[in-house]
């Protein structure tokens, strides 16, 4: 077997002594340029070229031989250290309704900086439809997670039974953000006014819908006989009824209404009562023996969900960005920079109750405030949706986690959040 310089010098044969010293060289040269990662491949492939014939310059030496066995080592030490030692757990997060720019957005930057990832998760989210689609689904554990409402939760549970084995472990919605919006132009202007008219939802299997009947009792009217609530659809499927006047109203989120009037229809929101404006909304459930079998799988996705919340508080064009990247179509068409700012006020609308107190404090993220809950629950049964208002609140909602949700360095996050194109 006959060897050559890189210039194509003939030389020597090879003999086994060359093609170890061929090996120190390249792995050498490998160290410097490359790192120890690419180590055993590049060995393979130096071995097999120098025994064709092809051959590096150097000569061997024995005192080359407490390196090699030291390179060799820590090619070994090195890819044991990349080798993952834990897959991601799997979390199957179930969702009432599409995700739109406001949570899309943080889905999307945490999806974009790995802050799931960095918690060992790998999460994939299902959209459902409603509520009603949801805690089936949790009760069988076909999904790890669910985002409802905890209205139909609520109004499930039989008075002296057993509370059903769910938990909810997140407030991610601590404050109403449900409207019941009407066009600027109508002569609508209170609940009471609905009489003879229609309401909008976007399934019939929403949790909003005990909610909203409970407002119209409030307001005097009966549901079914003084005002109809009808299936419309989602978002744009919504607005078409409204602009159509095939309903007079929508009982959609602020954010879908936001969105209603950016595409030209004025709306007027009608007011609530102070009990039904300030309960909460949805928040992060899991199933009982999840939270009681493996807390620190909720902790670390609460943690995660919170960090992404941090950032897109501090940068909320990078998620909004984010967002759209994720999801081309939900891109508007247009004024490209003022579509942005729109979207981004939408952002910071929605995100500041989930991080801020009404008087502007920092909130806790994630936990429960079970007083406004309760006074909550005794309007939903005085008005007829509740069958008791003697729930166990306490079952259905912990704040045992909720200490865990904000471990983590959130100065060096927030500059991590600020260097974001």
């Amino acid at each position: 077997m006959t060897g050559f310089h890189a210039g194509g010098r003939k030389t020597m044969p090879c003999t086994l002594s060359d093609c170890v010293d061929v090996i120190l060289l390249s792995c050498e040269i490998i160290v410097v340029n490359q790192g120890f990662s690419m180590i055993s491949s590049k060995v393979a492939a130096t071995v097999a070229n120098c025994f064709k014939g092809e051959r590096l310059p150097g000569t061997f030496s024995f005192r080359r031989f407490p390196t090699i066995i030291w390179l060799a080592a820590a090619g070994v030490l090195v890819q044991a250290s990349q080798a993952p030692t834990h897959a991601a757990d799997r979390v199957k997060v179930g969702l009432g309704i599409p995700p739109t720019v406001t949570e899309g957005s943080v889905q999307s930057i945490a999806d974009e900086l790995g802050l799931f990832r960095d918690e060992n998760l790998d999460v994939e989210y299902v959209v459902l439809a409603g509520a009603g689609a949801l805690l089936p689904q949790l009760l069988q554990k076909n999904i790890t997670i669910a985002l409802p409402l905890p209205e139909t939760l609520l109004s499930a549970h039989k008075p002296g039974s057993e509370p059903l084995p769910v938990s909810y472990f997140y407030n991610a919605g601590p404050r109403n953000t449900l409207e019941l919006a009407v066009k600027a132009d109508s002569d609508i202007r209170t609940i009471a006014d609905l009489r003879g008219k229609s309401i909008g939802v976007g399934a019939l299997t929403w949790g909003t819908i005990p909610q909203t009947r409970a407002l119209l009792r409030a307001a005097g009217l009966t549901p079914g006989r003084d005002v109809q609530i009808v299936a419309v659809g989602v978002l744009g499927a919504g607005f078409h009824a409204l602009r159509e006047d095939r309903v007079q109203a929508l009982n959609f989120n602020s954010t879908w209404i936001d969105l209603l009037e950016q595409e030209g229809v004025a709306a007027r929101r009608l007011a609530y009562p102070p009990a039904f404006r300030q309960t909460v909304v949805n928040g992060y459930i899991a199933h009982r023996s999840t939270l009681d079998d493996n807390p620190g799988l909720l902790e670390r996705f609460g943690r995660a969900w919170t960090k992404a919340l941090v950032v897109c508080d501090t940068n909320p064009r990078a998620c909004v960005e984010a967002f759209w990247r994720k999801n081309p179509s939900a891109r508007p068409q247009g004024d490209a920079a003022a579509a942005l700012a729109a979207n981004v006020r939408l952002l910071q609308r929605w995100i500041e109750p989930l991080l801020r107190e009404p008087d502007g404090k920092a909130r806790v993220p994630g936990a429960y405030d079970l007083s406004i809950i309760r006074t909550y629950v005794g309007e939903m049964h005085r008005y007829g949706e509740f069958a008791s208002e003697d729930i166990p609140l306490d079952a259905y909602f912990s704040n045992k986690l909720v200490p865990g949700f904000a471990k983590f360095d959130r100065d060096a996050l927030v500059a991590r959040a600020r260097a974001l194109p």
